[in-house]
C-alpha cells in the first residue's frame, strides 16, 4: 500500500481523477455498495464531460468502467478508492473511513490516505493451535484479510500457504510418558517451524510486525524456532475460538496488546526526540520543518494526532506561511499533511503522538538525518 500511494503521489496527469466511496464488509450492508459506486461515477461523468474534451472524458470513463464492472463487492473493506487518468486506473480497497467525494486535479488526492496509513499500526497476527495455524493481516482494530489458499499473495509460494495444517503425529492427546512428551514437543516445534517459514516468506514482501496468538506452550515453542523473534511485538494467550472464530474476533482479542505496543512506541519516541534535541538534530519551527521535509532531510516526523494547519506553501521558494482561512485562495487546508507526504516520499517515517504527550506548545517535531 505504501508503495502504491508513493507511486500515485509521484504521478502528474491532466486530469488526475480520485474517487472515494464508502463501502461495507458484510452482507447485506454491502448490497448498497454498487449503488454508492454508481452514484459517484455519475458525478465523475458529469464533471469530466463539462470540464474536459470529449476524447479525454471518454477515455478515462471507459478505463474506469472496464476496471469496476466486474468488481466483487463481497470483498469490500471500508473505503473503495479509485485513481484514474487517461493512462491507467487503480482500484484499492482500504481499511479506513473516508468522506465520499470526487477530486479532479493534476495530482491524485492521496494526502488523507497517507496520513491515515502512517498513523495506523499495521501487523500480521499468527494464530497457533496444535492442529492449525492461521495468518490475519490487520490495521489497528480492523481486519484487512485472512490468508487462504486462494489468496493471490500465496500463489507460487515456496513454503506452505495459509492456513497451515499439522499432519504430523501428536496433534491430539496429552503426550503420555516423558519420552512421548519429548517427541510431542519436537513434532510441534517442527510444525511451528514450518509455519514460521511461511510467515517469513510473506513477511519479506511487507516487513510488518507480528502478534502471536495461542496458548503459552505453543507460543513458547514458536518463539524458539522463529527466524526473526525481534519482529514479535506482542503475544496473546487469552484469546478464544482460535480455530473457528472469525478473523475480526481474533483481532478484537489482541487490541490490548496492540495498544500496549503503540504506547511503547510513544515512550520510545520521547527518548528519540530528547536525543535529537541534544544533538541539535531536532526542528520544531513549522517553516524549518517544511523546508527540511521538502529537501529530504527529515528522518522521523512526530505529529500530534489530529493536528491540522492551513498555510500558504510556495514549493519553488520552499516557504510556508500560516493562514487563518483554509478556504482562502492559494491556501493549503492541511499543510501538515503536505509535510507528512514529503517526509514519507523521501524515505522518512511519520509517528503520530497522543495529545497528552505532544501538546499545543509542540504539536510537531522533525528529527533530521544530519
Amino acid at each position: 500500500m505504501k508503495a502504491t500511494l508513493k507511486s500515485l503521489r509521484e504521478t502528474k496527469a491532466n486530469p488526475a481523477v480520485s474517487i472515494f466511496v464508502k463501502t461495507h464488509r458484510e452482507h447485506p450492508a454491502n448490497d448498497q455498495d454498487p449503488i454508492a459506486l454508481k452514484n459517484q461515477l455519475k458525478v465523475v461523468e458529469e464533471r469530466l464531460n463539462s470540464e474536459y474534451d470529449k476524447r479525454t472524458a471518454t477515455t478515462i470513463l471507459d478505463n474506469i468502467y472496464a476496471k469496476t464492472k466486474e468488481l466483487n463487492h463481497n470483498y469490500n473493506l471500508d473505503t473503495l478508492a479509485i485513481f484514474a487518468s487517461t493512462d491507467d486506473v487503480k482500484v484499492i480497497r482500504m481499511p479506513i473511513d473516508t468522506q465520499e467525494r470526487v477530486v479532479i486535479s493534476d495530482r491524485f488526492a492521496t494526502r488523507d490516505l497517507v496520513r491515515d496509513m502512517a498513523s495506523a499500526v499495521h501487523y500480521y497476527t499468527v494464530v497457533l493451535t496444535r492442529e492449525h495455524a492461521r495468518l490475519i493481516e490487520a490495521s489497528n482494530d480492523r481486519v484487512i484479510r485472512e490468508f487462504d489458499k486462494d489468496d493471490d499473495a500465496q500463489n507460487n509460494m515456496e513454503n506452505i500457504p495459509f492456513p497451515v495444517e499439522n499432519n504430523g503425529p501428536y496433534t491430539t492427546g496429552d503426550g503420555g510418558s516423558d519420552r512421548s512428551s519429548n517427541n510431542e514437543s519436537s513434532y510441534l516445534k517442527e510444525f511451528f517451524n514450518q509455519v514460521d517459514k511461511s510467515v517469513q516468506e510473506l513477511w519479506g514482501d511487507n516487513k510488518m510486525p507480528l502478534v502471536i496468538v495461542g496458548d503459552a506452550k505453543n507460543i513458547g515453542y514458536y518463539k524458539e524456532v522463529c527466524d526473526r523473534p525481534d519482529n514479535i511485538i506482542a503475544t496473546v494467550t487469552n484469546a478464544t475460538n482460535l480455530e473457528d472464530g472469525s478473523a475480526q474476533h481474533i483481532i478484537d482479542s489482541v487490541q490490548e496488546a496492540v495498544e500496549g505496543y503503540r504506547s511503547s512506541l510513544h515512550q520510545e519516541a520521547l527518548g528519540e526526540i530528547d536525543k535529537a534535541r541534544g544533538a541539535s538534530m531536532l526542528q520544531t519551527d513549522l517553516q524549518e520543518v517544511y523546508r527540511s521535509a521538502y529537501q529530504g532531510v527529515g528522518e522521523t516526523l512526530y505529529v500530534r494526532r489530529g493536528y491540522i494547519q492551513p498555510a500558504k506553501i510556495d514549493e519553488q521558494a520552499q516557504t510556508l506561511s500560516l493562514a487563518d482561512d483554509p478556504a482562502a485562495d492559494g491556501v493549503t487546508d492541511d499543510a501538515i499533511g503536505e509535510i507528512i507526504e514529503h517526509v514519507i516520499h523521501n524515505g522518512g517515517k511519520a509517528v503520530f503522538m497522543p495529545q497528552d504527550i505532544m501538546g499545543e506548545d509542540q504539536p510537531i517535531a522533525l528529527v533530521t538525518r544530519y
